[in-house]
């Protein structure tokens, strides 16, 4: 396939306005004050996901006039819908958290139901937050017509007390109240200044993780990811994302055309540099199935090995994602990556240009923030996939945010069955130095939905335990967690998996270098446990909810939690 032909493209939308049988369907567009010139052009799909509920989506709808100018002007129809999305942060610590990753497949089917019933020719999507850019990006793949992403950009950084601080530094507050470090006056204060506006939390969190991830794999525009969202800059790029459109849709350039093997393993390598959420273990596979590509963890693995972490954001560092935009953004960090031949320059992406392209010239402009790759913040990536007996299939680590003295650390189990009963420990005293607090039932299937611990991992760094206590779960984590903290162990719980058959106190050894999770408990011991092992009252849901469906067909964790 060709992609340097810009004549006029064959439009899909004809099926719906073009031919004598199609005259009803006109008018109902006439009856909305469409034109038949309107009908002889593209017609884009600008899928919004604007709401009054989620701080990175609030202010997408002068993002979203700006795609539409951009496809005018450029000699398209745009035609807006909206789609949901969640916000973790207000969905975390309760029930609500098993839906965001059940939100993940409803995006992604919500876009392929819309955009097949009516006939569209492409589509710009407007995204920002964690579950909805992977969502989004699934749609993209599964459909295959000319697709790009606009995020809404991140959020600024706030000041506290003298001190800049973001949404990262608010959560561990409650555990220094409860401590005497911090009084209540103070945390109402901090309530009121931590989140300053609109945008993604300004932390390398999982919403700006994937935003990186998604230019890294060329679905946006050069700077997609990290303009701040109050920048005029951002709304200028969504005009330029809607003109860009049309061009993708002259040169025939599809989602599949873009999102090859390489490209995914440029966002991995990405993912290293960066130290991002683990959540993107999560996402990539379940992006890359839609486009007929399987991503093993092994290849993480691979990829990390030979790729050195070369920013550190909060919550593990103290850099911001407005420090990181400033040092040169994702092309200065790919264009470094590149000099060192660490990704594939060749990669076609949204631009309508190749990675090398998009990137160069690009320097990193504050080697504070952005290392070299000479003097990396270490020399392997900010995330590691650990096995051993306790985790035959896999789990997984932010080590990028790990202290020095946890990663390696054995310790007692302390175990719990859900998130709730862990919260409480925690802020009790119940948790002592050493221990090794284990969350389980929270898995794809167990929870069901796979909640993330960022409650419990919070409360450990509030309570001043980061350095001395390890968690180990099912779950998974929020990219704003900080610590010894291991998510996604395979098999699950819920399964049956050897997470389900830990005691109190049994030994739990951790080496994250070495890569290995070990339960240190004589293997006939286990199968004695099996024996009498059942799933716990708490498993159980209404028959026929939505959390039922979607525990019967999710898959594994270590697979991308896929609806199989």
């Amino acid at each position: 396939m060709t992609h340097d032909n810009e004549s006029r493209t064959p439009l899909r939308s004809s099926l719906i306005t073009q031919g004598i049988d199609r005259a009803t369907h006109r008018s109902l567009f006439y009856s909305m004050g469409r034109c038949r010139e309107d009908l002889e052009k593209p017609l884009v799909a600008v899928v919004n996901s604007f709401n009054e509920v989620v701080p990175g989506h609030v202010h997408l709808q002068a993002l979203c006039q700006a795609i539409k100018l951009g496809v005018a002007e450029a000699g398209g129809t745009p035609l807006e819908f909206p789609c949901i999305a969640v916000c973790d942060g207000i969905a975390t610590g309760h029930q609500g958290m098993k839906m965001p990753m059940l939100s993940r497949e409803m995006i992604a089917d919500l876009i392929e139901l819309m955009v097949t019933a009516h006939g569209f020719d492409a589509m710009v999507l407007l995204t920002n937050c964690d579950k909805v850019t992977p969502g989004m990006l699934m749609a993209a793949g599964r459909l295959n017509i000319p697709a790009i992403l606009v995020s809404g950009g991140p959020m600024d950084s706030s000041s506290f007390q003298g001190k800049r601080v973001c949404y990262t530094d608010l959560i561990e507050a409650e555990g220094k109240v409860i401590r005497g470090e911090m009084n209540e006056t103070e945390l109402t204060a901090f309530e009121h200044a931590a989140c300053p506006g609109c945008g993604s939390c300004a932390m390398m969190g999982t919403a700006n993780s994937m935003n990186m991830l998604t230019e890294a794999l060329g679905m946006t525009l050069t700077d997609g990811a990290l303009i701040p969202a109050t920048y005029g800059a951002r709304v200028a790029l969504a005009k330029r994302a809607g003109q860009a459109i049309i061009k993708l849709h002259n040169r025939k350039i599809l989602p599949r055309d873009i999102m090859t093997l390489d490209a995914f393993e440029n966002a991995m390598a990405v993912d290293m540099a960066i130290g991002g959420s683990t959540n993107t273990c999560l996402h990539l596979p379940a992006i890359a199935r839609e486009v007929g590509i399987t991503l093993e963890m092994d290849k993480f693995s691979e990829i990390a090995e030979r790729t050195p972490h070369l920013t550190l954001l909060k919550p593990a560092g103290k850099f911001f994602t407005g420090d990181m935009y400033h040092a040169g953004g994702i092309p200065a960090l790919m264009n470094e990556l590149n000099l060192h031949q660490l990704i594939h320059p060749d990669c076609l992406t949204a631009t309508g240009k190749t990675i090398a392209e998009n990137i160069a010239g690009r320097k990193i402009l504050d080697p504070e923030v952005i290392h070299p790759v000479e003097s990396p913040i270490s020399p392997r990536g900010g995330l590691a996939i650990l096995r051993g007996n306790l985790a035959p299939e896999g789990a997984v680590v932010k080590s990028a945010a790990v202290a020095p003295e946890m990663l390696v650390h054995s310790g007692p189990a302390r175990v719990f069955d859900r998130e709730e009963e862990a919260l409480e420990a925690i802020f009790g005293g119940g948790i002592k130095p050493g221990d090794v607090v284990v969350i389980r039932y929270e898995g794809p299937k167990g929870g069901p939905g796979m909640r993330e611990q960022l409650m419990p991992t919070s409360a450990i760094i509030g309570m001043g335990l980061g350095k001395t206590v390890a968690l180990i779960t099912d779950g998974r984590f929020s990219g704003a967690t900080q610590g010894a903290c291991i998510g996604h162990i395979s098999p699950e719980a819920y399964l049956g998996g050897p997470i389900a058959l830990i005691a109190e106190g049994d030994t739990i050894r951790i080496d994250i270098p070495a890569r290995t999770l070990i339960l240190a408990v004589d293997p006939q011991v286990l199968e004695e446990r099996r024996k009498s092992w059942n799933l716990p009252a708490s498993t159980n849901i209404a028959k026929g909810s939505l959390l039922e469906r979607y525990r019967r067909m999710v898959g594994s964790a270590m697979k991308g939690s896929i609806l199989e």
